[in-house]
This record gives structure tokens, C-alpha cells and sequence, in this order.
């Protein structure tokens, strides 16, 4: 009994100072655009979700709009969905936001209208697909080409209301409505639209009966 209590103790000697060393690691790190955090609100559970750093370092956040995350901790990310969400509430909220995933390396796909090696650009994903995330395609590719190269939808994807945000010369976004079924059925010549640097695709869950 006491060579088992021994055990223990010395076990949770060794463990204890690895999550702290953990913890300030992840507290300290700068967040980059392509990292996913987890943002949960203990009010309000339907807030809560895993979020991807879009391009300019935004995440959405339901109630609050957009909130800066690229570039800063995660402690400045909490209060900064705290001031936004206090509105709401009839007591500033309890907010825990935490590191979901890194940004994942980027990966280069072959442009399917040649071999040779060429220029990449960066595409973010969000939503019902296979694939989500930040992925490097071949200049050149096309919006249905992407789909194809990210392995398609999921089950529960809304093919009809996909998304594609695409910042002008000026800096203003634009959403152009893109409806996957038309594209099959050749009613809508949008899937030949070249990819741009930065473009997001956003492809939302299917409501029920749709």
C-alpha cells in the first residue's frame, strides 16, 4: 500500500508541471490565420463552437459579429468576445476559448490542367466538407475544381446555399451565392470561376427537409 501510494505521488509530481508548462505555452502563442479555437460560453451553449482564423485574422462569433483573433493570445481573444457578447446578457458571460487545432501545413495540389510545377495560393474551407481547413491549390483551378480537390460535401451539406467571400481591390468583401445542384445540371456556369488568393468557401449545414 505504501510502495502504491509512493507511486502515485510521484506520478502526479511528473504530470503536474508538464499541463503547466502546456498550459503557458498555449496561453503565450500568437494565433494564426488557419488555427481553429474552441469558443464556449457557459450561458449559452449554442454559441459554442470550434472556429477557423479566416485570412485577416477574424473568427465569427453568433451574437458578437467578428471578433480579431490573428495575431493575438487567447486570453485577449476571450476578453474581446466577452465585451462583444455583454450586451446580450444581463451579466458579463463566462467565456473559455482555447487552442482546437494549429493551421495545417499547406498542401500543394496539382492544377489539373498541367503537370508541371507552378504557383500556389491559399484557399480557406469552412463548413460541410470533407476537408475544411486552409489548402494550397494550383493557380488556375477552378471553384469546382477546388470542391472536387477537397473531397467533396459531407452528408449533411446544403449544396444549394454554398458561399463564396472573395475580397476586391478595395478591401470589401463580396459573397456570390453559389447553388452546387445548377452547376451539375449545367443551369449555372459559376463553377468555372478561377480561385483567387484568400477566397473563402463556405459551405452550410442542410436544414431539415431542405
Amino acid at each position: 500500500m505504501i510502495m502504491k501510494r509512493i507511486i502515485t505521488l510521484l506520478f502526479t509530481l511528473t504530470l503536474v508541471p508538464l499541463f503547466a508548462a502546456a498550459g503557458q505555452a498555449q496561453e503565450s502563442y500568437r494565433i494564426k490565420p488557419g488555427d481553429v479555437i474552441r469558443i464556449e460560453v457557459l450561458e449559452d451553449s449554442s454559441i459554442n463552437r470550434d472556429a477557423l482564423v479566416l485570412p485577416d485574422g477574424r473568427v465569427s462569433v453568433p451574437l458578437a459579429g467578428t471578433v480579431q483573433a490573428g495575431g493575438r493570445t487567447l486570453s485577449q481573444v476571450k476578453s474581446s468576445v466577452i465585451d462583444e457578447l455583454s450586451p446580450n446578457f444581463a451579466s458579463p458571460p463566462t467565456v473559455f476559448v482555447s487552442l482546437a487545432r494549429l493551421a495545417e501545413p499547406e498542401i500543394t495540389f496539382p492544377s489539373a490542367s498541367t503537370a508541371a510545377v507552378e504557383d500556389t495560393i491559399p484557399i480557406y474551407v469552412l463548413g460541410q466538407v470533407a476537408n475544411p481547413g486552409k489548402v494550397q491549390v494550383a493557380e488556375g483551378t477552378t471553384l469546382l475544381q477546388m470542391l472536387a480537390e477537397i473531397g467533396g460535401f459531407s452528408r449533411f451539406a446544403a449544396k444549394k446555399r454554398v458561399q463564396l467571400r472573395r475580397r476586391d481591390s478595395s478591401g470589401k468583401e463580396r459573397v456570390y451565392n453559389v447553388n452546387y445542384r445548377s452547376i451539375l445540371e449545367g443551369k449555372s456556369n459559376i463553377g468555372m470561376t478561377v480561385m483567387a488568393p484568400g477566397d473563402v468557401i463556405i459551405v452550410p449545414e442542410r436544414r431539415l427537409f431542405e
